[in-house]
């Protein structure tokens, strides 16, 4: 059996991981639709009203997947971290319920009009509902993160001993809800959503555009897999340089409020100045090969980068070494390659969009095979960027769950057994593997069948018509 405090940590990590495909991909497919919705309605093209119905459906399904294993997550707090609800939430308990009465609620309202409303509503209430969509979708990802936030970077409150525990006060919503964390934690999420539906977009679209252009195969519609593509692009061009210009920030931000998380995305365990920016780094001892909080490290770095990156600019600052915190340092290995991966893929995409774009300007896109298997192969990479970006986040923050207030360790639901939490454990898992696979085959599905025929368009733009002539009469 696996003690109680592993296990539910196991658990949350590991159901998160799943959760937050699903998000993601609504929040990154929000502005496209609406774009969608809007070229569709002003130039009347049946090529928008495709655009606009396939990756609607694609955005359902993920809506529908990304409410349930949303609302089983948020049971984990009560089952699993029972010690934490009743310490924080007063706090806590807030955005959460804002969430689901404000964004939750707009955005299923919505939903059901954007879906099926095309041939019943007027376009403007039509484009009014994507925009409503969007607008729930991304409103859901600011209760979310003001919640998180706040556990990285915690404001305005009292903490109070009640009935034997210690509980938070809220003495400041304002000052809470808008920490220092939460502005970069939104714009860094919320592009990244964009970026990872990009290159899923782009990946998709790629390999239709191959296997016509470079294969000869004969593809219904290649002018939808064409748009689809130069779309895609242009969204890579604008998210994937904020990203890295904003993650350049948001690691400054980190190293000023949370200088031991900073400390190990560095694997800096002692203070020094001009510190190297590790591009590798690995035990000297063959035996501490698997130990996460191993301290020597043969590493091959760039002279001053880490202080550079912590500063602002100046490549001999001082950083402060783990050993220097009287809390035991987080598992360093894991929080260390997870930063260098998503900043590496960061810099990928940036030579994907640049790469993308420079064929366009020559009029080669769709003749690259090469760009062609590039944007194949990276077509779900922006989601494992979001993935390990969120352990940097997380596990980077142990061994606090509300950081300087509450280790996780207290936060676990005291009269948990081993048994209990090993057996929950393996509940999750195998439920949202099967979720997760159930999601994939779904989609996959949906992306063979490819977008609907220009007939059936045509059947469904008359039938709106002649509904907006009898609402005229």
């Amino acid at each position: 059996m696996v003690d109680p405090v592993t296990a539910s940590r196991l658990q949350f990590a590991i159901t998160t991981i799943v959760h937050i495909i699903f998000p993601v991909m609504s929040m990154g497919l929000a502005p496209f639709l609406i774009y969608f919705t809007w070229k569709e309605i002003r130039t009347e093209r049946p090529l928008y009203e495709q655009l606009r119905r396939f990756w609607t459906k694609i955005f359902a399904v993920s809506f529908v997947v990304g409410t349930v294993t949303g609302l089983v997550l948020e049971f984990e707090f009560g089952t699993n971290f029972a010690a934490f609800s009743t310490t924080a939430g007063e706090l806590f308990g807030g955005p959460l319920a804002l969430e689901g009465m404000m964004a939750f609620m707009l955005e299923a309202t919505f939903l059901g009009i954007f879906v099926f409303g095309r041939d019943r509503v007027s376009d403007r209430l039509y484009m009014l509902s994507s925009i409503a969509v969007g607008l729930g979708t991304w409103l859901s990802a600011v209760w979310i993160l003001i919640a998180n936030s706040w556990m990285q970077t915690p404001r305005g409150f009292d903490v109070v001993v009640e009935n034997g525990h210690r509980v938070v006060k809220l003495t400041d919503p304002l000052a809470a809800y808008f920490n220092p964390r939460f502005p970069y934690m939104f714009v860094h999420m919320q592009n990244s959503a964009v970026e990872s539906v990009a290159l899923f977009m782009a990946g998709v679209a790629a390999y239709y555009v191959f296997r016509h252009h470079i294969w000869g195969y004969s593809i219904e519609h290649i002018d939808f897999w064409e748009k689809t593509l130069k779309i895609a692009l242009v969204a890579l061009l604008i998210t994937a340089p904020l990203q890295v210009l904003h993650g350049d920030a948001y690691a400054r931000h980190v190293s000023e409020t949370q200088p031991q998380k900073f400390a190990a995305m560095e694997a800096v365990w002692e203070t020094d100045a001009s510190v190297p920016e590790y591009i590798v780094a690995f035990p000297t001892e063959l035996d501490e090969l698997l130990n996460p909080r191993t301290k020597e490290l043969f590493g091959i770095g760039i002279p001053g980068g880490a202080s550079w990156l912590a500063s602002g600019g100046d490549p001999q600052a001082m950083i402060r070494g783990l050993e220097s915190f009287s809390t035991e340092a987080p598992p360093v290995a894991i929080v260390f390659w997870a930063f260098r991966i998503m900043v590496a893929l960061g810099f990928w995409f940036i030579l994907l969009a640049f790469w993308g774009a420079y064929r366009w300007r020559r009029g080669e896109l769709f003749d690259d095979d090469l760009l062609h298997k590039a944007l194949m192969g990276s077509s779900l990479l922006g989601f494992v960027a979001v993935e390990v970006g969120w352990i940097v986040t997380e596990v980077g923050r142990q061994p606090w769950v509300i950081q300087g207030v509450m280790r996780t360790s207290d936060g676990v639901s005291p009269g948990l057994t081993s048994a209990e939490a090993t057996f929950t454990l393996f509940g999750f898992v195998t439920g949202y593997t099967l979720l997760l696979g159930l999601y994939i085959y779904v989609v996959g599905r949906l992306i063979r069948a490819g977008p609907p025929s220009r007939d059936s368009l045509q059947t469904t733009t008359e039938s709106h018509v002649d509904s907006e002539v009898l609402d005229s009469d």
